[in-house]
């Protein structure tokens, strides 16, 4: 059986340009601060994964499958309606943090919200600083 290739790679696609292509303003300004948060917490430069992922850093992965490839430590997405943020080490263990998030959905490891001004961005810092903790103690860089 053929591996399948990772579809998610990085790109030469400049991922500030991204966020200055975004058409819904308010949208545009949430992907602005994202990217600056987690810029800033991660200490690696934005770079895109794919046509859409704004990721920070990168680790390599392999399943007991035998699959294996590249991803971004941590990344967001300004999609339709919302921007997904993507915390890799799921949710499990952050019941008390998303409490105090505010408004908010969330998947395997995603992280949905309409609005940045709909969460409390102390606590959104949080759940992100968290979340590189746990991939540098999983993945060593």
């Amino acid at each position: 059986m053929a591996k399948s290739e990772n579809k998610t790679k990085p790109t030469e696609i400049d991922a500030h340009a991204f966020v200055e292509s975004v058409a819904d303003p308010r949208q545009k300004e949430d992907a602005a601060q994202i990217l600056g948060m987690m810029e800033r917490l991660s200490g690696h430069p934005p770079k895109m994964w794919g046509p859409s992922i704004i990721g920070f850093g990168s680790y390599h992965y392999k399943y007991d499958s035998g699959r294996e490839g590249d991803m971004c430590r941590i990344g967001f997405s300004p999609r339709k309606g919302q921007t997904v943020l993507y915390l890799l080490d799921g949710f499990a263990g952050y019941t008390e943090l998303l409490g105090k998030l505010g408004k908010h959905k969330t998947g395997k490891s995603c992280l949905y919200v309409k609005r940045l001004s709909d969460v409390d961005t102390d606590v959104l810092e949080q759940l992100v600083t968290s979340s590189l903790a746990w991939m540098a103690e999983k993945y060593p860089e």
